[in-house]
């Protein structure tokens, strides 16, 4: 339970005091946010906006992991690293990203091939790894079984779980960078999944299946590799991101760029898996969900009927449109968000007490 309150004290200590420092340098340099010519006219204004401000929540939530870990005497984890790594690995392909849309001054950065070659590096190592160092117990980081809120089902190969692991790490970077296009939007959502997913780590903790032996109803035990480290994780996730909200929120003095929101997408993703909670994380980050299929919707409609559905796609933009300012829209959508991880932390409790 330390571990948790270090690492998120250290992450929202850390980004509060760090990202201002961020900020300067990267202002003193000029890497200011590109805005498309096609977008709402009222983000004119953030031109210029100091970018890539994911880098000051990468590194808070990395070394607020570390020094949780020295403070309280306790081991890293496999799984904990996994995570790690797979967060810092998406977010250099979103910084490469970023540098190349600065440098060149315009809205793609990476050429199409290149970014996904670089997620789909980055995912196949992770789905890889987390399939290997089975501790004695035999489990290992990940399971090639599907989940909800534990696994189900038979075993879908290792070949077909890095397939899985990889759509599921594509997606929720994709969802994460579509919903970032408001001043503090994805930032805000994603405080609230990592808070759902510290609760989550720690409740498998407790009722961890390796304490079988010390539990009132064995039978309802989680099977999960390290629970108590992806609450670490994610308590240093929540942390930083929630520092970050601080500069973040409108009007941002900073953006995340591709660097932050892919970053984010892979840690949710990661979390999930290891967890074994895949498809939960679907209605956990609801919001990431309902902001991707508003893009799905309006491609798949202006290709099929010539005819878009919203005014604007990502669905945020919709509504910026239809005259809501961009702190309602923000709200409002935060709101979504909360009600999104309320139903997921019910249903979670809910499979477990099914199995009392």
């Amino acid at each position: 339970m330390r571990q948790i309150l270090f690492a998120g004290a250290i992450g929202l200590f850390l980004t509060l005091v760090g990202t201002p420092l961020l900020i300067k340098l990267l202002a003193r340099k000029g890497y200011g946010q590109f805005i498309r010519d096609d977008g709402p006219r009222t983000h004119g204004s953030k031109k210029g906006t100091p970018t890539m401000g994911g880098i000051a929540f990468i590194l808070a939530t990395i070394l607020a992991y570390l020094l949780a870990k020295v403070i309280t005497g306790e081991p890293m984890s496999f799984s904990g690293i996994l995570v790690l790594f797979l967060m810092a690995g998406m977010g250099l392909v979103g910084f490469l990203d970023d540098y190349i849309k600065i440098v060149k001054q315009r809205s793609l950065g990476l050429r199409a091939k290149a970014k996904m070659a670089g997620q789909l590096i980055v995912g196949i190592a992770f789905a890889v790894l987390s399939l290997q160092f089975a501790d004695s117990r035999g489990n290992t980081p990940a399971s090639t079984r599907l989940s909800f809120v534990e696994d189900f089902g038979w075993s879908i190969g290792p070949v077909l779980f890095c397939v899985w692991a990889l759509f599921m790490i594509l997606a929720m970077s994709n969802g994460v960078n579509l919903t970032d296009g408001l001043d503090g939007l994805a930032t805000g959502a994603s405080v609230m999944v990592f808070g759902a997913y510290t609760f989550i780590g720690l409740w498998q903790f407790q009722e961890s299946c390796a304490f079988a032996d010390n539990l009132t109803n064995p039978s309802a035990c989680f099977e999960v590799r390290d629970p108590l480290d992806l609450a670490v994780v994610a308590s240093a996730l929540m942390g930083a991101c929630f520092g970050f909200l601080w500069w973040n929120t409108s009007p941002a003095k900073i953006f995340m760029g591709d660097t932050g929101s892919l970053a984010l997408g892979g840690a949710l993703a990661g979390l999930a898996i290891l967890s074994r909670t895949e498809f939960l994380l679907a209605i956990l980050g609801g919001l990431f969900v309902m902001i991707t299929m508003s893009v799905v919707i309006q491609v798949g409609s202006f290709k099929m009927t010539g005819k878009r559905v919203f005014r604007m796609a990502p669905l945020q933009h919709h509504f910026e449109l239809k005259g809501w300012s961009e702190v309602l829209v923000v709200v409002r959508f935060w709101i979504i968000q909360g009600m999104c991880v309320i139903v997921g932390l019910g249903l979670f409790y809910a499979g477990w007490a099914a199995k009392k």
